[in-house]
């Protein structure tokens, strides 16, 4: 079955629903912060869902990967940082574990979608 919509790419799902935990969990930093690592966080979070969107509207594999690992960038980076905002007293070990496992899967995924658009770019698909 074709899938239809980035909208449909469970990768896309999970990343939208990791931007909502993120708002949630730096709803609760401090307001010093605002500018600082609450808006980092959610920038990385939110460029996640939105580069593979982008990426599936270029229509072309090469393009689309492209897309898939600056997405992957940003979810390094959002792990970073979740790791930083439990080093700064911030969160939590248990407000951490859950999200770093849920960026874990996203990278697994990520990886996953690319190498399936390989596969077609090796095939001379566009």
């Amino acid at each position: 079955m074709q899938i239809q919509s980035y909208r449909n790419l469970e990768v896309w799902q999970r990343a939208r629903k990791l931007v909502t935990e993120i708002y949630r969990l730096t709803e609760a930093f401090p307001t010093s912060e605002r500018f600082g690592l609450i808006a980092q966080m959610r920038r990385a979070a939110v460029s996640i869902p939105s580069n593979i969107a982008e990426g599936w509207g270029r229509h072309y594999p090469a393009e689309f990967t492209q897309f898939l690992r600056t997405a992957n960038g940003s979810r390094v980076e959002l792990e970073t940082q979740l790791i930083l905002s439990t080093d700064l007293g911030f969160s939590t070990e248990t407000d951490l574990t859950p999200l770093l496992e849920q960026t874990t899967i996203l990278g697994k995924q990520l990886l996953s979608l690319e190498r399936r658009l390989k596969g077609r770019m090796e095939n001379g698909e566009r």
